[in-house]
């Protein structure tokens, strides 16, 4: 499988990375992991039920698997943003609630949540896009970032099951990293190692 359309990745304006287009999807979960931990399935949906360590795993194997391959060179890893990474990427240069603005109009536009999921997961990259070409900041699933706070990490971004407050820009969740849950997924990032 070529790595090109295996992740499509978005450099972010004047930063040091790259982030996923989209959530980490089933397929691409399997093909790195060997195997598929989602309640809803489908090679296009999001995978869930990941814990922090699953998502930091498959970040690491990524990252070996594309420097034996001689696809990534030894100053780049593929890893999870940062909670202020995740930010500037999903505000994609906005000041507003929610990429796309405001109101609930505006989210329902870019996110699916618990007012029109119909209570599961959808396919990536079906609602628009934020301003930068990047699908499903919004809802879909909670995104694991690599922040710590004391022994939990963050999730960010709300998913199907919540409402608007959890999908806003500003809003995190500290959860803790063993946790495994069928609203929580993940997106990497691509950037120099260490950084």
């Amino acid at each position: 499988m070529n790595m090109k359309s295996f992740i499509e990745l978005v450099k972010i304006p004047n930063k040091n990375y790259s982030i996923g287009k989209y959530p980490v999807t089933q397929a691409e979960y399997k093909a790195i992991m060997g195997k598929n931990p989602s309640h809803f399935r489908g090679e296009d949906l999001p995978v869930e039920n990941v814990s922090w360590y699953d998502a930091r795993d498959f970040c690491q194997k990524l990252t070996a698997r594309e420097r034996a391959a001689g696809r990534l060179p030894e100053i780049l890893e593929y890893r999870l943003p940062t909670s202020e990474e995740w930010e500037v990427a999903c505000r994609a240069g906005t000041t507003t609630r929610f990429c796309s603005g405001d109101t609930e109009a505006d989210l329902d536009r870019v996110a699916w949540y618990y007012k029109n999921s119909k209570c599961k997961t959808h396919p990536v990259g079906q609602k628009a896009p934020n301003a930068w070409g990047i699908y499903d900041m919004h809802g879909n699933v909670w995104e694991w970032c690599m922040d710590s706070r004391g022994s939990l990490r963050v999730s960010c971004g709300g998913g199907w099951s919540g409402n608007a407050l959890f999908c806003e820009l500003s809003y995190v969740f500290d959860d803790d990293p063993n946790l495994r849950f069928f609203n929580l997924g993940f997106r990497v990032v691509l950037a120099p190692v260490g950084k």
